[in-house]
C-alpha cells in the first residue's frame, strides 16, 4: 500500500480559496479521497493562533479528521503588517519524512516550494503532488510537481 505524507499550508489554501470561490477547502473530503490512493501516514496541517473561537473549532476538526496541527503566534508588526509564515516549518518537515513514504502532498499555492519539491523528486524519488487554486498556484510549483490538482468545486466546502 503506497504511504501517504500530507502537508497543508493553512493560510495560503484558506485565501486563495476564499479570493477565487468565497468558499472553504473541504478538508475531510481530501482525506477521504487520499485515502482510497493509500495510507496517510504522516499528516501536519501549519496554521497561524490568532485564539478566537471559529479558528480554535477549526484546528479541532482538523485534529479530529487525523491531522497533527501546528501553531505559530500571529504576529502584528508596529508598521500595522502581519507575519505568520510556515515555510521553513513545512520544508524541514517535508525534507525529514521524504525518504519514508511514496508520495508527499503538499497542499499550497507558494512558489517558494518548488525547490524543495524538485529536491525530494530527485534524491528520494518520492511522487510529489500539489493541491492549489488555479491561478494562484506558482506556475514554478505546478512544473516542480509529479502531479498538480487543482483545487474546484469538489473539495470545497
Amino acid at each position: 500500500m503506497k504511504k501517504i505524507a500530507l502537508f497543508v499550508d493553512v493560510q495560503n489554501i484558506y485565501y486563495t480559496c476564499r479570493q477565487a470561490y468565497g468558499r472553504q477547502f473541504n478538508y475531510r473530503k481530501l482525506w477521504q479521497h487520499l485515502g482510497y490512493e493509500g495510507e496517510i501516514t504522516h499528516a501536519t496541517a501549519y496554521a497561524i493562533h490568532r485564539g478566537d473561537d471559529g479558528q480554535l473549532k477549526f484546528q479541532d476538526a482538523l485534529k479530529h479528521i487525523g491531522f497533527e496541527v501546528k501553531l505559530k503566534p500571529f504576529i502584528q508588526r508596529s508598521d500595522g503588517s502581519a507575519k505568520g509564515d510556515w515555510d521553513v516549518g513545512i520544508a524541514i518537515d517535508i525534507m525529514e519524512v521524504a525518504s519514508e513514504v511514496d508520495s508527499v502532498i503538499l497542499l499550497s499555492g507558494d512558489g517558494d516550494f518548488d525547490l524543495l519539491m524538485l529536491k525530494i523528486y530527485q534524491k528520494y524519488g518520492v511522487e510529489t503532488q500539489v493541491y492549489g487554486v488555479p491561478g494562484l498556484t506558482a506556475k514554478s510549483l505546478i512544473d516542480s510537481a509529479s502531479q498538480y490538482h487543482q483545487i474546484d468545486d469538489s473539495l470545497l466546502l
